[in-house]
């Protein structure tokens, strides 16, 4: 280290100064920003740093992602460092930038930011090793923690000097931080100290860092190693000063990591930590093994039997007490043991009768565990039940509803839509249950019919899923009624369920052309006015042949740079065009265009649409075949295309080739469901030895298939899938 005497403020500005920055970028663009905030951060104004450091942060190292000026930055930042100016803050952000690049491998013309920026965060080595002994502590965590983030590029160089520093390093979190520095550039030579540092005789930051760095490398899970572990718990406080935020919360990684090695043996050794840190008597130690519980059950399918019974203890301690056993996270968690959590029903029935928060909280488990008992339950207080009532609906994002119809509970929610103010919000929750119900529900129709010109976008449909034969004409009389009143949106919503309920298109096809002229030429899209438009004229097949110009002149123009909402429009256009014509003409050419067009982000759900369009269309798409197979090599666009392949040019369908790439995307949790379905549709039959080998082994293996969706709703769907599976072969 050169040390703050021997900083030449002077040459650091020109230097920094004589810096293309204008042309280099970063997050947000253009980096012409960043030499002001170096000079900041070298300054002697705290808050200009403080906030210079922030500015830099967000866009040379945003969100751990680096770019071509952070490795432009980095010889400036290790001289501030270097100058004794804020030099742990600074070796932090020359650490993350090493932490967020790559090491040198591809064989590309071109360096990658990701590569160029590790390179030149090892060209500091000398400014980091020099820091790892550096008298003040601080220091020497920052930089322990930098260099262990510089990769196989520079453990050569770094291991001894890590080495040779832990040996004589009394501080607990330096010595944590240096081992972990080793374990990540050296993990087998390190291992020794690892097993080492694991025994009571070790600070708690240090053992806890060993036992983190046995897991990481692979080492084999010990009564050591448990021993440890439920000594030190709760885990998260003695990794609260380090800066590996990768593991700030240590039971849950060693969850994670241990589950992910999918073996018998660290199955258990998970299920048997957790288990026995579920029954431990301080709460912050229980509410980690809670978290890290729910994890497991996310992960494993058999997580839920073997941890039901510990976990139904923390989130039911104190019985019908709604204050006891308050442990974070305890009560939600018995949503992701299935049926597993039966045996918590009768507690958080008996806490669920109770009131307030707390019992809403219970009921809200009780959905999850035993709707059918739940209710009733509900029913009883509905409008005081929101956290219940809105599980019982599906949650927050509108997923199937769970709660089965019942005659107390759908009194209950009669007796909501009665209520309802004229402009209040519209009953989303409400509309989804009684949807679900169908027409088991058939005696809210009188509550319908009466909110209906308050919510005429929600509630039509609603009616028609209700509605009994002996309504109909009633509901129709208002549905036509309701379609020649109020904005379009609402009166096209009117209309569309009439034609559903009845047949008749009459009011509909008016109102679809107001709706097609009046989105035509604004580049629709983000609205959805042209797609909804489209999707009703479809609906209506044939007898919506006067739309077909309005529908042409809806396309967005060939070659046109369209988004992701234009090309949605443009499918559903398509798909009406051909519905109503019967004729694929302009259909081909519009699915070609967007199947052909896959370089844009976020694209994966407009090619499955488009090449669920093309499937409908038949043989008479037969000109798509080549924009089909060139989706056959990402993964997600697998299943919806050789659906498309099979509809369209069965004859021309390598299906063993096809059925091996279903099989990868399904094993891989991309599109299981859709994988899986489309498998069945080929014919499990056909399928060979080893194809069906690995079909069936997708429904016993332990870690799940469906790996993520909305908190509370993978196991069940990953259940719903396996249970999918072992028909399929079953039938096959």
């Amino acid at each position: 280290m050169i040390g703050a005497m021997d900083f030449d403020h002077a040459l650091f500005l020109a230097e920094l100064d004589a810096q293309p920055w204008a042309a280099y970028t970063h997050a947000y663009g253009s980096a012409e920003d960043v030499p002001a905030c170096l000079r900041a951060l070298a300054g002697d104004d705290d808050a200009a740093a403080d906030e210079a450091q922030s500015e830099l942060y967000g866009s040379i190292l945003h969100q751990g992602s680096v770019y071509e000026a952070s490795a432009k930055a980095v010889p400036f930042l290790a001289r501030i460092a270097a100058a004794g100016i804020r030099t742990p803050d600074v070796l932090l952000l020359i650490g993350g930038m090493a932490e967020g690049g790559a090491d040198p491998g591809g064989s590309g013309p071109e360096e990658s930011d990701e590569v160029a920026c590790r390179r030149a965060v090892v060209a500091q080595l000398p400014l980091l090793l020099a820091s790892v002994v550096h008298e003040d502590r601080a220091v020497r965590q920052a930089a322990a923690w930098a260099v262990g983030a510089t990769g196989a590029a520079g453990a050569g160089r770094a291991v001894p000097v890590l080495r040779d520093r832990a040996a004589v390093e009394g501080d607990p979190l330096v010595r944590a931080e240096l081992l972990a520095a080793m374990a990540q550039l050296d993990p087998e030579g390190t291992a020794p100290a690892a097993l080492e540092a694991i025994g009571p005789d070790s600070p708690p930051e240090l053992r806890i860092a060993a036992v983190l760095a046995c897991v990481d490398s692979g080492l084999p899970w010990t009564q050591a190693h448990q021993e440890a572990v439920l000594a030190l718990l709760p885990l998260d406080r003695l990794v609260a000063d380090r800066f590996d935020l990768s593991r700030s919360e240590p039971l849950h990684h060693i969850t994670l990591t241990l589950l992910d090695r999918d073996t018998e043996a660290d199955r258990e050794a998970v299920f048997a930590l957790l288990d026995a840190a579920l029954r431990r008597g301080e709460p912050e130690a229980r509410t980690e093994a809670v978290w890290a519980a729910a994890t497991a059950c996310e992960l494993s399918r058999s997580a839920p039997a073997r941890l039901a019974p510990a976990l139904i203890s923390v989130a039911t301690e104190g019985g019908a007490d709604a204050g006891a056993g308050d442990v974070p996270g305890a009560l939600s968690a018995l949503a992701k043991l299935g049926p597993y959590g039966a045996p918590a029903a009768e507690a958080l029935a008996a806490r669920a009768a109770g009131e307030g928060d707390a019992a809403d909280r219970a009921l809200e488990a009780l959905v999850a565990v035993d709707p059918v008992r739940a209710a009733p339950l509900l029913a009883r207080d509905l409008e005081n039940r929101p956290r219940a009532f809105g599980a019982a609906c599906g949650g927050p994002a509108g997923s199937l509803p769970v709660v089965p119809y019942g005659p107390e509970l759908l009194a209950a929610v009669r007796r909501r839509l009665s209520t309802l103010e004229p402009d209040g919000p519209a009953p989303f929750r409400l509309a989804a249950l009684l949807t679900a119900w169908g027409p088991d529900a058939a005696a809210a129709v009188p509550e319908l019919l009466a909110a209906l010109p308050a919510h005429p976008r929600l509630l039509p449909g609603v009616l028609v899923a209700v509605c009994p034969p002996g309504r109909r004409a009633e509901a129709a009389d208002a549905l036509r009624t309701q379609a020649g009143t109020g904005p379009v949106e609402g009166r096209t919503e009117a209309a569309r369920a009439l034609h559903e309920l009845t047949g008749d298109h009459g009011p509909l096809l008016p109102l679809l052309a107001e709706r097609l002229a009046g989105s035509a030429g604004d580049g629709g899209g983000a609205d959805g006015k042209i797609r909804e438009a489209a999707t009703a004229a479809g609906a209506v097949g044939p007898a919506a042949v006067s739309l077909v110009p309005a529908l042409r002149a809806a396309l967005n123009p060939p070659g046109a740079g369209r988004n992701n909402p234009q090309m949605d429009d443009d499918i559903a256009v398509a798909v009406a065009l051909h519905r109503i014509t019967g004729d694929a003409t302009d259909a081909v050419p519009v699915l070609a265009g967007v199947l052909g067009d896959g370089e844009a982000l976020w694209r994966r759900w407009t090619l499955v649409r488009a090449a669920q369009a093309a499937a409908g269309l038949g043989p008479a798409a037969r000109g798509l075949v080549p924009v089909l197979e060139a989706l056959l090599t990402d993964p997600e666009q697998v299943p919806s295309a050789v659906r498309a392949l099979h509809a369209i040019a069965p004859d021309e369908l390598d299906t063993a080739h096809v059925t091996g790439l279903l099989l990868d995307a399904a094993e891989a949790g991309t599109a299981p469901f859709e994988a899986v379905d489309t498998l069945v549709a080929l014919g499990v039959d056909t399928l060979s030895e080893e194809h069906r080998a690995r079909l069936t082994e997708l429904g016993e293996r332990d870690r799940r298939v469906v790996r993520s969706g909305l908190d509370g709703t993978v196991e069940a769907a990953d259940e719903r899938l396996r249970a999918r599976v072992r028909e399929a072969v079953s039938r096959g």
